[in-house]
């Protein structure tokens, strides 16, 4: 057994909470992202996982085991770090070996593990050379080979793909999601990039400020964020935000957006019954909007085109929504010009709807 578990884990750096009483279970086998803009305390939270960080509150359990006190090399943990740190006067077999040979392992259980390590990297044919004749992908290949051979029950990753070029994260992204799911290691990995976090991770533990702000499945913290942070920091691009104002229509709720129309809110509304004549905000993906002409927008919310950019797939149109600015995608066929009145369809079944004064999602009856 290799789960995690956080209870109310702490650190300071002088009187700066970098990680703010955080609590997290992550089973065992699990692919766990810790996500959220830099400087968030994602990095401190996972090396106080490790045991590099000492935490000044709270406890550490690993596999059902107290290690909040342990060092390092006790946990039964193997990290990457963002930088290779290879060793340039080694050989990339020597390379993998490296905490085999250092923990006294028999000479041909080094060599079977480190081949096998390599051959599941697909980087055997480089076990004779030294890092410098290899890509930067290779070398990332390399340090991940390291840590995997020592067979870790948990393997905590730090953002060991920021130094690639985007290509290659692209290839190296489902590289270590094929590889990941075959060592069946429990996985802890920090990224600010959500396009990793939503393509890898079994679930997401989004960081703002030292706090963790909600955790779930990728698609859960996509389409239900917890509040206006999560929604602006998920997706590309990001949730649109709207103020509104729920009203009564012939015994059905709308939102009413200003001097621009209004939305029928009655699919995804939850609580706003109770809010009437109030302020809301509401939220939307860019997907959830279709764009149509002028001529067919009667009823609709309006807005005016301010650019349009095309992006082979699609076309991402940003908008003048009575003074708010929202962003839509559409057909690569349909290409609105400047200026021009468009009208604006909106699934109101996809509508998130938030606390203008905390951010917070309204939960229904609210």
């Amino acid at each position: 057994m290799a789960d995690i578990q956080l209870e109310r884990v702490t650190k300071l750096f002088k009187q700066v909470r970098a990680v703010d009483d955080v609590s997290l279970e992550i089973g065992d086998g699990e692919f766990v992202v810790l996500l959220g803009p830099s400087g968030c305390g994602k990095t401190t939270l996972l090396r106080s996982i490790a045991g590099l960080e000492q935490i000044d509150g709270g406890r550490i359990r690993i596999g059902g085991r107290e290690v909040t006190d342990l060092p390092p090399r006790k946990r039964k943990i193997a990290m990457v770090f963002q930088s290779y740190a290879v060793f340039p006067h080694m050989t990339v077999f020597e390379n993998i070996a490296f905490g085999l040979r250092m923990g006294k392992t028999p000479k041909a259980e080094v060599t079977r593990r480190t081949e096998e390590a390599a051959a599941l990297l697909r980087i055997t044919e480089l076990l004779g050379r030294y890092p410098s004749q290899t890509s930067g992908g290779q070398r990332q290949r390399i340090a991940v080979a390291r840590a995997i051979v020592m067979e870790p029950q948990v393997l905590l990753m730090d953002e060991p793909l920021s130094n690639l070029d985007a290509l290659l994260r692209l290839e190296m992204r489902a590289e270590l999601k094929r590889l990941l799911g075959e060592i069946g290691s429990t996985v802890v990995y920090v990224t600010h990039d959500q396009v990793e976090a939503l393509s890898m991770g079994d679930r997401i533990a989004i960081m703002n400020a030292g706090r963790l702000i909600q955790v779930g499945a990728p698609l859960e913290v996509y389409d239900g964020p917890a509040d206006r942070f999560v929604g602006g920091f998920i997706g590309d691009p990001p949730m649109n935000f709207l103020a509104a104002t729920p009203e009564r229509r012939d015994g059905k709720i709308v939102a009413r957006i200003g001097g621009a129309g209004e939305v029928h809110a009655d699919g995804g509304a939850g609580g706003l019954e109770a809010l009437v004549g109030k302020e809301v905000v509401l939220g939307v993906r860019a997907e959830n909007i279709e764009v149509v002409e002028a001529s067919k927008a009667d009823g609709l919310l309006r807005g005016r085109t301010l650019v349009v950019e095309p992006l082979g797939s699609h076309n991402l149109v940003t908008l003048d929504v009575d003074g708010q600015v929202l962003k839509a995608t559409t057909r690569p066929d349909m290409m609105p010009k400047r200026d021009a009145e468009v009208g604006l369809r909106i699934d109101a079944s996809r509508i998130r709807w938030l606390d203008p004064d905390t951010g917070r999602a309204l939960a229904a009856g609210e």
